[in-house]
């Protein structure tokens, strides 16, 4: 399962950079819940990989890195900034979803 796991992170990141893509900022959500909005996309984006992946700190800087590059990008569309609470969101999003996403695993040792 593993692999359709780390495909399923693969896509949601295509989902992210698209989102980044719009000229629009936030989909009109109203701070602070633009902020859950991309504590939640990461949440999900650590999760994946976390899944996809089977380990946290992987899973995590992927995640991580992923959320600092997407805020790069979306500071160059036209009508868009990067904004550093953003990114402090995405990066505890990521944390938490792949810290959470562990708990769903068995322990390596009853591992077969």
């Amino acid at each position: 399962m593993r692999p359709f796991y780390a495909l399923l992170a693969l896509l949601w990141m295509g989902v992210l950079w698209w989102l980044s893509e719009r000229p629009f900022p936030g989909a009109g959500l109203p701070h602070p819940w633009d902020k859950l909005a991309h504590f939640l996309a990461y949440a999900l984006l650590g999760a994946l990989w976390r899944r996809g992946l089977g380990r946290f700190l992987p899973a995590f800087l992927l995640a991580a890195f992923y959320g600092v590059v997407d805020e790069a990008h979306q500071s160059l569309v036209p009508g868009r900034e990067a904004f550093g609470l953003d990114f402090v969101a995405d990066f505890l999003g990521a944390y938490v979803g792949a810290r959470g996403a562990g708990r769903w695993e068995a322990p390596e040792a009853s591992r077969p």
